[in-house]
């Protein structure tokens, strides 16, 4: 080679390193960039990927556990269940980046009041003893069962009937003539599966009962450890699904409510914890699948694993288990290396209300919350490879409402739901609702 040529090679050599130079801290800048602003939509001190928050209400001091929603002559107000407070929150949504508490309806004393659903006019709230560890008064009497509203005045609910039982936990309401309710009831160890006819609001009762065989203990039988279902139950036809603690996740046929017919049933415990080995299950009858998920237990994750899974339910009788959605991990930067050293971490809730006409029907990107890992987003248009698309971890709360946690004073997401405009909303032991949009990639239609 001449020396011009050398020359030149060295030359072209040297632009294009120049060049790559250039194109590398230019790339290196947009990510710089693109970091700040996706920092600049998040508060100080909170992690994230894929989401923004749109607004943010602390409950007037009142943090709240789940949530309902309608519209309402052109308002959005969701119904809120207290946590460490007696009572329910109605919070104005219509524009999430100034939600405001509009009321708060006192509930009964010494009685725990977190959770509700509604539908067509009325609002049903379960009630029961406030769990142990808390500020429940033994020497004091307490309302177990659930309360009937109407909430035709969307504002100003009015009660209207009491089912009594020893307490209920998450029921469910679509408006039709049943309550689905898991109710504690006398003679029974764990709670049961109970339906009740609310054709008269003001004066419910019992339609039918199920039971694992060993709670009825006033029966004779001799109660297995950690049965009890947790709810809600999910009617789809004449199927219900149950999430059914460490009995798994059952079906029955209810087409006669007043004897329930035992379907199928699918165990997670072993080997999975047996506290709450399934807390949820939520069927997605288009898509032949249902999302079941434990609920973690003790804090720093002093139990056996949780679990966040797929199952095909094409065959009642015969759920299996397809896949598992991803365990979260600390995001780079996060001041622990596994969230079990922050405090208590696993699944906890999705958003359940299918029947609710103001909640987004769930698609192929599913929200999941786990309280110290906050709120996770899955892609699951693969029922047999789910993948992590995206994370939100709220700032830990700077006052304390409650005992729990019982160790360090950090974030626990509890609740979520999602509205047909897109709002995700999530509650916290220890704060009030952060409202969000997920901005992450949608997944390809199947």
């Amino acid at each position: 080679m001449s020396a011009l040529s050398q020359r030149t090679s060295w030359r072209t050599a040297a632009v294009a390193a120049v060049a790559v130079a250039v194109l590398v801290t230019g790339i290196r800048a947009a990510e710089r960039g693109a970091a700040q602003g996706a920092a600049a939509r998040l508060p100080a001190g909170a992690f994230g990927q894929n989401f923004e928050v749109v607004g943010y209400t602390d409950l007037d001091g009142r943090p709240g556990f789940k949530m309902t929603i309608q519209q309402v002559g052109g308002r959005w107000l969701m119904y809120v269940g207290s946590f460490w407070a007696r009572g329910w929150s109605i919070v104005d949504v219509t524009d999430p980046k100034a939600a405001k508490v509009v009321k708060f309806i006192p509930g009964p004393d010494n009685s725990s009041t977190v959770q509700m659903d509604w539908a067509q006019g009325f609002m049903e709230t379960p009630l029961s003893k406030i769990p142990a560890g808390r500020d429940f008064d033994e020497k004091k009497a307490y309302d177990g069962g659930f309360y009937m509203w109407d909430l035709k005045d969307p504002l100003n609910p009015q009660k209207l009937g009491h089912w009594k039982s020893v307490g209920t936990h998450r029921n469910y309401y679509d408006g039709g003539r049943y309550v689905h309710a898991t109710s504690e009831m006398e003679g029974y160890k764990g709670q049961i599966y109970v339906i009740v006819d609310v054709s008269d609001p003001r004066n419910p009762t019992e339609a039918g009962r199920w039971w694992v065989p060993g709670q009825h203990t006033a029966g004779g039988e001799s109660s297995a450890e950690n049965i009890s279902m947790h709810g809600p139950a999910i009617p789809i036809g004449n199927l219900v699904y149950l999430s059914y603690g460490a009995a798994g996740m059952v079906i029955l046929d209810i087409s006669n409510v007043a004897k329930p017919k035992l379907v199928g049933q699918l165990d997670f415990s072993p080997p999975f914890h047996s506290g709450i080995a399934v807390h949820t299950v939520l069927p997605l009858p288009d898509r032949k699948i249902a999302i079941v998920n434990s609920e973690a237990g003790p804090e720093y994750c002093k139990e056996p694993s949780n679990h966040a899974s797929i199952v095909d339910i094409s065959d009642p009788a015969k759920p299996w288990l397809i896949s598992m959605l991803p365990r979260p991990l600390p995001p780079p930067g996060y001041p622990v290396a596994d969230f079990c050293d922050k405090g208590r971490f696993g699944p906890h809730n999705v958003s359940t209300l299918q029947h609710n006409s103001f909640v987004q029907k769930q698609g192929d990107v599913l929200f999941l919350t786990y309280f110290t890992a906050g709120l996770r987003a899955y892609d699951i248009s693969d029922a047999r490879a789910p993948k992590e698309v995206g994370y939100f971890i709220a700032p830990d709360p700077t006052k304390r409402y409650g005992p729990l946690p019982a160790g360090a004073l950090v974030t626990d997401t509890e609740d979520v739901l999602v509205d047909t405009r897109g709002y995700i909303y999530i509650t916290d032991r220890n704060q009030g609702i952060w409202i969000l949009r997920y901005t992450g990639p949608m997944p390809r239609k199947r």
